[in-house]
């Protein structure tokens, strides 16, 4: 499909330069219907410069773009221009991108752009909740979209092993722990312990004024405080790498807010040496606003340090290591101020790249019940979320399709990408509403729903091996396909949909274009039969189905889903 839009837009350039408007270009986009065409030309760009109305415009520039062998009907439709490309020209084109691997289908060649992507960043000694699956899998997903572009991607997992509340959790196991119950269930046992100490020190003063002299130690390098910590962040990473298997997350960095301690006067150094810092009430700040606009706190009163330092820190780090493009941070929308704080300071000392940051805001997750807190213990292990998903789609195996082969690899492949796929299909910017039951349907907007429509195509592909028939080669007339015009539709406005995934940071780009091709790859199927036909459309129906297999599976995958064989 891009490669004739590129064509249609060159004829236009050369049209609109015979009329006088001078070294200018449109871009065709897909039109909201196709009954339209198969691509537009919006002439409002041009009404300024041409002095005359976009709809005058559309009209002279119809009648310059004649058909060719590209091109089979030009006209105009108020200030657009509406063109149907010739089916033949347009099936081959999206066929051939598509199973020959070719970009936007396939992975771009490498643009010598570095992106760094910092996502997940569980905090150590505390559980992996459903709370960070959208950090994690926006991130995870967006990663694979900028690798696929042809972009340099660096996955960075922050872990939060630093900071006041590790003072609370020390001190709990100093005073409550089971040393063996730690290394049995790490997680589980310092959650019991930090929700038993916010309880008791609502009681007792004197335990938080005991947490923040174990942090202080901490900081200092107590030796004991160090050992005690460093086996708590071992066991929690030992934990969460369990996780990120199940949904088939890596990164390339793995350090902790601790790994720039050694950074942290190095960083402040380099604040105040911008000649941008004042003290105010003991405490080392930033003003960055007028009026209202809370002052940036770079270090306390009594010395120690804060997130923002270790994020300042961590930022020039990375430029250091990456000199990166960009660099995304995957966090939830309610830590604004945090990024527009240290955008602001990089800005106010007057680096180039301040503006390469991007806080890649989401929105909650929402129970009926609430929200979670770890800290009064109210929290929903994702862990457990996964095992009941995977649980309810294995009963629905047994009930359906009982002799399926690799029932606990389908099982978990649909289970897990459900609840991935209800996190991504909207945009991340929205709150996501969890509801087990409704992600686990097999009809509507889900992971199963598309995930079928690859094993209901495998299935095909599978019985027409069986019966000796091969798809048409991609080089034949596809003529045949004129019925498929909707999949070909779906299948060719892929370019579309990632660029816009691209320069949105939204892996919902992906998502909604898993559904649509499903979508059109169902209503074809109910409509039209690919085996038992005359040989030639047989062959060439399935030559569809590979193609729509093989880009199904491809965009799933950048969204960190399986499309399994059979289901």
């Amino acid at each position: 499909m891009e490669e004739l839009r590129r064509h249609l837009e060159k004829k236009a350039r050369e049209a609109l330069e015979e009329m006088g408007a001078g070294e200018v270009s449109l871009s065709a986009e897909a039109p909201r219907d196709l009954a339209f065409g198969d691509a537009a030309l919006a002439c409002f760009p041009l009404a300024r410069t041409m002095k005359k109305s976009p709809a005058a415009i559309a009209a002279e520039l119809a009648s310059r773009l004649g058909p060719d062998e590209l091109v089979e009907k030009v006209e105009a439709a108020g200030p657009y221009v509406n063109v149907r490309f010739r089916f033949s020209a347009m099936a081959r084109s999206v066929l051939l991108g598509v199973l020959e691997g070719r970009p936007p289908y396939g992975p771009f060649p490498a643009r010598g752009k570095t992106v760094v992507i910092d996502y997940s960043s569980p905090n150590i000694a505390k559980p992996f909740s459903v709370g960070l699956i959208r950090t994690t899998v926006i991130g995870a997903a967006l990663y694979r979209i900028y690798r696929h572009a042809g972009w340099k991607a660096v996955g960075v997992n922050h872990l939060g092993d630093w900071g006041s509340q590790f003072g609370k959790v020390l001190a709990a196991l100093e005073r409550w722990g089971d040393r063996e119950e730690l290394r049995r269930n790490p997680i589980r046992h310092t959650l019991e312990l930090y929700v038993r100490y916010h309880r008791e020190e609502e009681k007792d003063p004197a335990l938080a004024e005991r947490a923040r002299e174990i942090f202080r130690k901490l900081e200092e390098g107590d030796p004991g405080i160090r050992a005690l910590w460093k086996e708590i962040t071992d066991l929690s990473l030992g934990e969460f790498q369990k996780t990120y298997d199940r949904l088939g997350i890596t990164f390339d960095l793995v350090q902790g807010e601790s790994f720039y301690e050694p950074y942290l006067e190095e960083t402040i150094q380099k604040v105040v040496e911008a000649g941008i810092t004042e003290v105010s009430q003991g405490a080392l700040v930033v003003r960055l606003g007028e009026g209202d606009e809370p002052p940036c706190l770079l270090r306390k009163s009594d010395g120690t340090t804060l997130y923002l330092t270790r994020d300042l820190a961590a930022v020039f780090h990375r430029w250091e290591k990456f000199h990166f493009d960009q660099c995304l941070y995957v966090v939830g929308g309610e830590q604004k101020l945090h990024f527009r704080q240290l955008k602001g300071v990089l800005q106010k000392m007057g680096l180039e790249w301040w503006d390469r940051i991007e806080h890649v805001a989401f929105g909650l997750i929402r129970f009926k019940d609430g929200r979670m807190s770890t800290r009064h213990g109210k929290v929903v292990f994702l862990d457990e979320v996964l095992d009941k998903a995977v649980e309810k789609v294995r009963e629905i195996i047994q009930e359906k399709n009982p002799d399926l082969e690799n029932k606990e690899r389908v099982a978990e492949a649909v289970g897990v990408g459900a609840v991935v796929f209800n996190d991504l299909k909207n945009s991340r910017i929205k709150d996501v509403r969890f509801d087990l039951e409704e992600m686990l349907n097999f009809e509507g907007e889900t992971g199963p729903y598309v995930q079928y429509a690859g094993a209901r195509l495998s299935g095909i592909l599978r019985n027409a091996a069986a019966r000796g028939l091969e798809p048409a080669g991609p080089e034949e007339d596809p003529g045949l396909l004129a019925d498929a015009r909707e999949v070909i539709h779906a299948l060719g406005s892929w370019g579309d949909s990632l660029g816009r995934a691209l320069k949105e940071d939204e892996p919902s780009q992906v998502t909604g274009y898993t559904v649509r091709l499903a979508r059109s790859i169902h209503s074809y199927l109910h409509d039209h039969r690919v085996l038992g036909e005359e040989e030639a459309l047989s062959r060439a129906r399935l030559l569809l189905v590979a193609a729509a297999r093989t880009q199904l599976e491809r965009a799933l995958g950048l969204i960190g889903l399986a499309c399994p064989e059979e289901m």
